[in-house]
């Protein structure tokens, strides 16, 4: 047990040590890893390496690769300006919408294949002046909500694992749960993040209005001249486009050339045709999302990012010097930082530090207390580590707290489900690491510290709602 115990302080002095020190927490992981199982284990180095997390780096270079090109030569820009016109005037729903069409895709057997869906709303995020943070979250949670489906992976795995040990799960009655909780975390998203919309509202009369938000001064979060061009105009998408790896150079160049054309009318211009080449890339978009479907269909899990590469390979191909450019966009410091902390929570779980952990909460006498705690060790883990994974894991250490009947089993595995998947906004997870490694050049830091409290709050705050609102209401039932 001192091991293990060890190796988890070592784990958070890396962090602490990492934010006052101003270094790259991944960095310091990789050692870390290999330095607590040299030691403390037996653990050869070959298995400590295998447990940097390749799947994750594939993801994570796969679509931002793809989604770079499909930037770069102007697709995203060309379907958002399409998209825009039949907007409407309904700005503060687009967030809602975004939630929505994630959560369909998620829906399909593989929840991250709606991270498909990240890097175009961040192009509208960047085009209406919708907080980074408001729509990377909404994106999130349409993974988290249709992950829980019964078609798709986490409603499988937590009603499966559930059904096997005995607990009695209706997958519907775990999908509605879930979807009701993302809701209320959404709302609670636009509370935070989303409320110039309700400013507007307020000073428009109560009817919602189609422009970006003009108060928005140089100190709020996301200000740019580039948002407050856009704030005047309503022209190509390219123009107000968020570049992936792009910097505040890039974006001086742009206000310096399109300065003095705020009050230009360019809708009535109309919108150019596609090109040959943007053509070919939506209807890679749509083979991308077609194969996902099919793959699950047949009942295999899609990889996203090797399909990404697929059709990011055919793109380059045909467009070498846009994949060259693509290539400079993709997100290298996020796959570090990633499978960095990833791989030494592999070494956590091959000691046995996470297990410890499990057991730890089953000694807990009061039930509840006890539910609380191995809800919340699951969200702690599942923040930096697969959430597929602990699902799996910590599911079958719920079964002590419920063989005595004196917790509803149905209730905890469904609120310990979801308390595993509520915290996957954290950036130390693939999809905080995905809004992360889309977003502004500019906007990386900030949305990092944010979703590192939003997503680490919800290790305390998902157990208080599922565990209060959930667990103890069935039990007096």
């Amino acid at each position: 047990m001192a091991a293990q115990i060890v190796a988890l302080i070592v784990f958070i002095a890396l962090f602490a040590i990492g934010a006052i020190r101003g270094v790259h927490i991944g960095v310091l992981m990789i050692p870390g890893a290999a330095g607590v199982a040299l030691f403390l284990t037996e653990l050869a180095m070959e298995d400590v390496i295998a447990g940097f997390p390749l799947s994750i780096m594939v993801l994570l270079v796969g679509v931002t690769y793809f989604f770079a090109i499909a930037q770069t030569n102007g697709t995203v820009d060309r379907i958002i300006d399409s998209a825009l016109q039949r907007i409407g005037s309904k700005a503060a729903l687009i967030p809602v919408g975004f939630f929505l069409i994630t959560a369909g895709i998620a829906a399909m057997g593989a929840p991250l294949a709606g991270l498909v869906m990240m890097p175009v709303g961040m192009q509208v995020a960047r085009r209406y002046g919708i907080d980074y943070a408001l729509m990377g979250l909404a994106i999130c949670f349409g993974v988290g909500a249709g992950g829980f489906a019964p078609t798709s992976l986490y409603g499988i795995v937590t009603y499966g694992t559930a059904h096997d040990a005995g607990i009695p799960l209706n997958p519907l009655l775990l999908f509605g749960i879930t979807v009701a909780t993302y809701l209320l975390l959404l709302i609670a998203a636009y509370a935070m993040f989303g409320r110039q919309f309700f400013s507007r509202a307020r000073t428009s009369g109560g009817t919602a209005i189609a422009t970006p938000d003009l108060a928005r001064t140089a100190e709020a979060p996301g200000s740019h001249p580039f948002e407050r061009e856009t704030a005047l105009r309503r022209g190509s998408a390219s123009a107000s486009g968020v570049a992936f790896g792009e910097d505040d150079e890039d974006e001086a160049m742009f206000d310096a050339s399109h300065s003095g054309h705020a009050g230009e009318d360019e809708q009535s211009a109309g919108l150019p045709p596609f090109t040959p080449i943007q053509i070919l890339t939506v209807v890679c978009i749509v083979a991308l999302l077609a194969a996902v479907v099919l793959i699950a269909a047949f009942g295999r899990e899609p990889d996203i990012g090797l399909l990404c590469f697929a059709f990011a390979s055919v793109l380059a191909l045909v467009d070498p010097a846009t994949g060259r450019n693509a290539v400079s966009k993709i997100d290298w410091s996020t796959v570090l930082l990633v499978g960095g902390i990833i791989t030494f929570v592999g070494v956590l779980q091959h000691m046995g530090a996470v297990d410890l952990l499990g057991q730890g909460a089953k000694s807990i006498g009061a039930p509840i207390v006890a539910a609380f705690v191995l809800c919340a060790v699951g969200g702690l883990v599942s923040a930096f580590a697969s959430t597929t994974g602990i699902l799996a894991a910590l599911v079958p250490l719920a079964l002590p707290l419920v063989a005595d009947g004196s917790l509803p089993g149905w209730a905890l595995i469904t609120a310990l489900g979801i308390c595993s998947a509520v915290v996957d906004v954290s950036p130390y997870s693939t999809l905080g690491a995905t809004v992360v490694a889309t977003a502004p050049l500019r906007e990386k830091e900030r949305l990092t510290g944010i979703l590192v409290r939003f997503g680490l709050s919800m290790v305390v705050i998902g157990p208080l709602l599922l565990v209060g609102g959930l667990v103890v209401p069935a039990m007096l039932l």
